[in-house]
């Protein structure tokens, strides 16, 4: 008997069960499972089947919700900081190299054991010829990736991928007060759209650029514009690759982002950094009081900055080409801005592009 009871303790504390341990391992199942289904929708798309649209139910999107994508992302974060031995350097950045197709011909410095840690090593460096700007269009990509959705903005929706959209209003938040941004005052019931419009004529766009873990991971200013104020967006930190995105309705309003708003020459102008999972961090580099994935998350806040003062009256100025923030792995920027009506897109969905080459222009 005593010999039993020895036996038979530890094995019931072992499987006691927890509702985290339930949650967590179901949440990280199904995140798998979509992986894969992910995967197979990749391979379709390559060989030119068109795939039809499914979008994921409520309790779906529930589901891979309760998965601590935060803690983990955090946990990602200092886990990248933590410095490698030396000899240990090469073959760990070799693997993530051969695995993510990393070009790093184009990096600063090529040499692997200069980079101490992960984290450095996501923000490596390109080469000052490696990114030609382009002089002659008007609006460039802010990174490298993959042009997701791009075009006309209509109904006040806006497409993540192609039939699947998410609300305007929704994902920039509510209109940043006019004396701001110093734009002239809508007629009081115009649509969200319309009070962004702000010269007769105009028209909003978008475009919509997936950074792979593999990418290059700096972004920076897609035209001559002012940046007047920062909008900070806790939320859920959800993949964004195109397989989640053709998923989850209103994907980009679910993930924690940070939208910068001013004006260009024609007008309205926002950049919107979107987190995903391992990517809690996003960094603007003149905005000091900006933190990212903070422990103390208030589900559906945001937190606005002004940029105009009475020793700043016009904002940010940024130059086309300069450098604007960073991520911690690779996600999602969305370009949304006021342009006339002959503006054109230079592009192709699902075409790769690099800094620096052309967007559209008039």
């Amino acid at each position: 008997t005593e010999r039993k009871k020895f036996h038979t303790a530890p094995v019931g504390q072992v499987f006691r069960l927890r509702p985290f341990h339930v949650l967590v391992a179901t949440g990280g199942g199904y995140a798998g499972y979509r992986k894969y289904e992910d995967y197979k929708l990749e391979q379709l798309e390559k060989r030119g089947i068109e795939v039809p649209v499914k979008l994921a139910s409520e309790w779906e999107v529930a589901l891979y919700k309760s998965v601590p994508t935060r803690l983990l992302s955090r946990a990602w974060g200092r886990l990248n900081q933590v410095e490698l031995p030396t000899w240990l350097r090469k073959p760990v950045y070799s693997l993530y190299i051969w695995t993510f197709g990393v070009n790093m011909k184009e990096a600063a410095v090529e040499d692997l054991h200069h980079y101490r840690n992960l984290s450095e090593f996501f923000r490596r460096k390109l080469k000052p010829q490696a990114r030609p700007v382009c002089g002659v269009h008007s609006v460039i990509s802010p990174s490298d990736g993959k042009i997701l959705n791009f075009g006309q903005v209509k109904n006040c929706e806006v497409e993540q991928v192609k039939g699947v959209t998410y609300s305007l209003e929704s994902f920039l938040g509510p209109r940043v007060p006019t004396e701001e941004l110093h734009f002239s005052q809508a007629p009081p019931g115009n649509s969200f759209q319309q009070q962004l419009v702000t010269k007769e004529g105009n028209e909003l766009y978008h475009c919509v650029i997936y950074l792979a873990p593999g990418d290059y991971h700096c972004f920076h200013s897609p035209t001559d514009w002012t940046v007047s104020h920062r909008r900070h967006f806790p939320g859920s930190l959800m993949s964004v690759n195109p397989g989640v995105a053709r998923w989850i309705k209103e994907l980009f309003c679910h993930n924690e982002r940070v939208v910068l708003t001013g004006d260009w020459k024609h007008g309205f102008f926002s950049l919107t950094a979107v987190g995903a999972t391992n990517v809690g961090s996003i960094r603007i580099y003149f905005d000091q009081d900006l933190h990212t994935n903070s422990p103390s998350y208030s589900k559906g806040s945001y937190n606005d900055f002004s940029f105009i003062s009475n020793n700043n009256k016009e904002g940010i100025p940024m130059r086309k080409g300069e450098h604007l923030g960073e991520f911690n792995l690779g996600s999602t920027i969305v370009l949304i801005f006021e342009a006339p009506k002959d503006f054109k897109f230079n592009l192709k969905a699902g075409q790769k592009i690099r800094f620096g080459e052309a967007l559209g222009s008039l």
